[in-house]
């Protein structure tokens, strides 16, 4: 089951959800509103390898935004830290963002319980689009769990994404080899 505004505002109060910073007018009737932060990264290379640590350069998107290119692929991160203790969270993009041909995850819309960090965003576009920092990205949806968790996200061992980092995070497959 999804968790309803009152769901998300009584767990934020018990500190089981942490948004931060937290708008109230962010809060939809069953979903939070997350935002663009002001980094955006790209690939140092143009062939990547799942096998190799893959590194990318950081940039600040200026005051008069970032045109993004359908042959550039983006991280991008949210300007909002979140951590989710005892549900599933989902990241979607906001229907206002897909109808200017944004994409901003490619696979990876789904968090753990225990997932304590800023979510970084895999864009890309379908043409050239000008974006800005602070504008609304996604929406995070709360899902129910049932039975105890035995190992949350943040206190697994093999975590690859607990590092808390304001920053995109570069794919970190090569730790699997």
């Amino acid at each position: 089951m999804i968790l309803t505004d009152k769901e998300i505002l009584a767990n934020i109060a018990s500190e089981r959800i942490v948004i931060t910073p937290f708008r109230r007018e962010c809060l939809g009737s069953n979903s939070y509103d997350v935002h663009l932060g002001k980094l955006l990264a790209t690939y140092d290379e143009d062939i990547l390898d799942a096998k190799l640590h893959n590194t990318i350069t950081t940039f600040e998107i200026p005051e008069e935004g970032c045109v993004l290119m359908p042959d550039v692929f983006y991280l991008g991160v949210t300007e909002e830290y979140t951590e989710t203790h005892d549900h599933v969270p989902f990241l979607e993009g906001k229907s206002s963002i897909g109808r200017l041909g944004i994409d901003i995850h490619a696979t990876a819309g789904k968090g753990d319980v225990g997932f304590c960090n800023y979510w970084t965003l895999e864009i890309s576009v379908k043409q050239p689009v000008r974006v800005y920092a602070g504008m609304p990205i996604g929406q995070l949806i709360y899902f129910e769990v049932k039975g105890e968790i035995e190992t949350p996200y943040n206190v697994k061992g093999s975590a690859k994404y607990n590092a808390k980092t304001h920053e995109p995070v570069e794919s970190m497959m090569w730790k699997n080899f």
